[in-house]
């Protein structure tokens, strides 16, 4: 009769912690549907492949999506650099490619094209003045020398004309090649106060790390010649994430370039908490998405620029502009398929957010 009795506590414990988070999960579920159909709405564009956003969608939406809800992956200490295995150069060279008269494409694709491996690469974006060169983001260590330095010869740019290097936020892929260029060039390396403060905390070796230069802040004009870049802070991807707008020139025409600096919303990284839990995250995130589309829509943005070009099918564009005749549009530009992309980080972001708040207070997350 004990043995019985025993047995049928443990089924009603299980039955009791079971139950509700079923429960939880059904109807945290209900809570995020309609941000994920706004989002899944914005990305579907079956007629046009060039502009369907659904990679983008699958990514963002996948912890919202998710039985469990989101959830930060493990953080892990990165190597020593002296341990860190190097991908070879075929797994992510790229050739470098002009895409407007002023701006010029010298990224990486390929599954080893960040260390964890990540199919979707990496963007560095050159902006040519006529006063040298300013360069949004800067790959890796052992890439830029190959993607920068060679890539701007073999468009016929000079790589000693790098004046500034923009930094959209503190991860890896977007600083790790800063220092070699900093060293090399004698550029100035730009990120937010906060990204600094990010970055001096961080586990990744020091050897790679810029040293502190020029502060970024929020509006903040960045003129070199005849061009002036505006500088935003978006926080949610890191504490200081920087967005960017661009002019652009292609002929006669004029555009507005928008680089938004990260991708996904973020809580840790490299050891450092950039928030006090997943809900202040995704509100910060969301809030900044919101802002910089009215920035981006009050400056006349019509044109996407991407930080990773598996997202937005930046390489399938590039590789259209190599058959566009005089008087074609420009494949990059769009401004629905600018104000799309913002709006799925939005909705997938606020979906996230909407489980989080459906969880029992006992269970939230404040990791």
């Amino acid at each position: 009769m004990k043995g019985y009795n025993l047995r049928l506590f443990w089924i009603l414990l299980l039955l009791g912690i079971a139950i509700p988070n079923a429960a939880y999960a059904q109807g945290s579920m209900a809570a995020a549907q309609p941000h994920l159909d706004k989002a899944k709405v914005a990305a579907w564009r079956p007629a046009d492949g060039l502009n369907d956003l659904t990679h983008l969608y699958e990514v963002v939406c996948a912890p919202a999506l998710s039985p469990k809800g989101p959830g930060e992956p493990p953080d892990q200490a990165p190597p020593p650099l002296s341990e860190r295995k190097v991908p070879a150069r075929a797994d992510w060279y790229q050739e470098p490619a002009k895409v407007f008269d002023n701006l010029y494409w010298l990224g990486s694709w390929g599954t080893a094209s960040r260390v964890p491996p990540n199919p979707g690469g990496d963007s560095t974006w050159a902006v040519t003045t006529s006063e040298g060169i300013i360069l949004i983001d800067s790959g890796y260590d052992y890439s830029a020398p190959v993607l920068i330095g060679e890539g701007l010869k073999k468009l016929g740019l000079d790589p000693a004309q790098i004046k500034y290097v923009v930094l959209s936020h503190a991860h890896g892929d977007r600083y790790f090649g800063s220092r070699y260029i900093q060293d090399t060039y004698r550029a100035h390396i730009i990120m937010s106060e906060k990204d600094w403060d990010v970055l001096a905390k961080s586990d990744e070796p020091n050897e790679i790390k810029p040293k502190k230069d020029m502060i970024a802040t929020d509006g903040m004009k960045l003129t070199l010649g005849d061009t002036t870049l505006t500088l935003y802070l978006t926080p949610g991807h890191t504490p200081g994430t920087i967005s960017t707008l661009v002019p652009l020139k292609d002929g006669n025409q004029r555009h507005v370039g928008a680089v938004w600096g990260g991708i996904n919303p973020s809580l840790i990284r490299y050891r450092v908490k950039y928030f006090a839990n997943w809900e202040e995250t995704f509100k910060t995130w969301s809030a900044s998405t919101v802002r910089f589309q009215e920035i981006a829509a009050k400056a006349g943005a019509d044109t996407y620029l991407t930080i990773h070009p598996f997202y937005d099918n930046a390489l399938e564009k590039i590789h259209l502009l190599k058959y566009r005749k005089p008087g074609d549009p420009h494949p990059f530009v769009s401004k629905d398929n600018l104000n799309r992309f913002l709006t799925i980080i939005k909705e997938c972001t606020d979906a996230q957010l909407a489980r989080i708040t459906a969880q029992p207070q006992s269970t939230k997350l404040n990791q």
